[in-house]
């Protein structure tokens, strides 16, 4: 199979990367429950952040100033809890049965 492979060269050599040691390390970090769970939420984090640039037009701020930006986010963020409760508020109680 090797004389077919490479006829020319004596022996096949592959360079394991300066940074594999690392990448090694974040196989195995991915590899646990708590991972795994992490990137869960991280999910619906970013859905929501994704909803409010899209939906909510908050692509960028339209307040100067560290405390303009820190109100508009904080006012927006209060606009999607409030849509999200009215949802679960109209949803009514869970039925038993």
């Amino acid at each position: 199979m090797k004389a077919k492979c490479c006829p020319n060269t004596a022996i096949r050599k592959i360079v394991r990367s300066v940074h594999e040691a690392a990448r090694d390390v974040a196989r195995r970090i991915a590899a646990t429950p708590e991972y795994v769970r992490s990137r869960h939420e991280r999910k619906k984090v970013e859905m929501l952040f994704a909803h409010l640039k899209r939906i909510l037009k908050l692509d960028r701020l339209r307040l100067r100033g560290l405390s303009g930006a820190s109100d508009e986010f904080t006012l927006a963020a209060a606009v999607q809890n409030l849509r999200r409760l009215a949802k679960l508020a109209f949803q009514g109680p869970p039925s038993t049965g």
